[in-house]
């Protein structure tokens, strides 16, 4: 039986998550539910696309990806199925998927068409949820859907080079449980124009000259513990997604705080590199 996942922005609190589950196993007992986040802020179509994007490559070949987010029908706003990568998502077209798809991929698309399914305000409950379990079955999305040739692209924030390859100035496009920024810098981008140059990372009034391979890279553990870097100080590193990432070590945003709250830096702002 395939694997179902769940990426929606229900949260905890309420019943929807537990309805949707309930009704997967109605469907299909033996149905293995992987939840990849229900905590999704509400109608963040980056985010969204970001916590997916970097989960579903570790899921098998045939895994159904459920996506709860700004899941309502409109003339603007279809059902589809996403065939990428040997595994199918299941959502609307509301800019999610198209930021799924990466440069030269062949993904396959199909409106999903349920026979006598009205328009509800649960979609995510009344239409993914059986296309998720006829294709775990192993259905054909062409028996539930129509093709498509495109959907609906969403605006990612792109890096800038400026300053004649002296500069790269790009975006928090995502923050973490632990506060941490995730920026839209990719390593590959920064090795490319670095050429061996010393840089600076500044955001807001915070300025780094160091990039570590791990958190605990700050701490010289031949320092006495007293002079040593640790919890609460700030670092750079490329995050295993391969972005820049500004954080705070062992942070924890519920006391000491995170680098979104301890650096100011906040979804949209800016990190520029400059190198030396």
């Amino acid at each position: 039986m395939a694997i179902i996942t769940l990426t929606t922005d229900f949260g905890e609190k309420d019943h929807f998550v537990g309805a949707i589950k309930g009704q997967i196993f109605k469907q299909l007992p033996d149905a293995t539910i992987v939840d990849i986040s229900n905590r999704i802020k509400p109608f963040h179509i980056q985010e969204t696309a970001y916590v997916l994007k970097n989960a579903y490559p570790n899921f098998p070949e045939g895994s159904i990806h459920l996506i709860g987010v700004d899941a309502e029908v409109s003339p603007e706003n279809a059902h589809v199925i996403l065939e990428l990568d040997g595994q199918y998502f299941v959502g609307a077209d509301n800019g999610i998927l198209s930021l799924l798809i990466s440069e030269g991929a062949s993904p396959k698309i199909m409106e999903i068409n349920l026979p006598n399914t009205a328009q509800t305000a649960f979609p995510t409950l009344d239409v993914f949820v059986p296309v998720a379990c006829h294709l775990a079955r192993g259905g054909k999305p062409e028996i539930i859907g129509k093709p498509m040739t495109a959907l609906k692209e969403s605006k990612e924030f792109q890096p800038r080079v400026t300053n004649n390859g002296a500069t790269l100035i790009g975006n928090i496009i995502y923050i973490d449980n632990y506060g941490n920024t995730v920026s839209n810098i990719e390593r590959n981008l920064f090795e490319a124009y670095r050429n061996g140059r010393d840089f600076e990372i500044v955001a807001r009034t915070s300025k780094i000259k160091t990039i570590q391979n791990t958190y605990n890279g700050i701490i010289n553990y031949e320092l006495p513990r007293n002079q040593r870097k640790g919890a609460g100080d700030a670092l750079a590193l490329f995050n295993s997604s391969g972005f820049l990432e500004l954080a705070i070590y062992k942070s924890d945003l519920s006391s000491v705080g995170g680098a979104s709250t301890l650096l100011g830096l906040n979804y949209r702002d800016v990190v520029t590199i400059n190198f030396l």
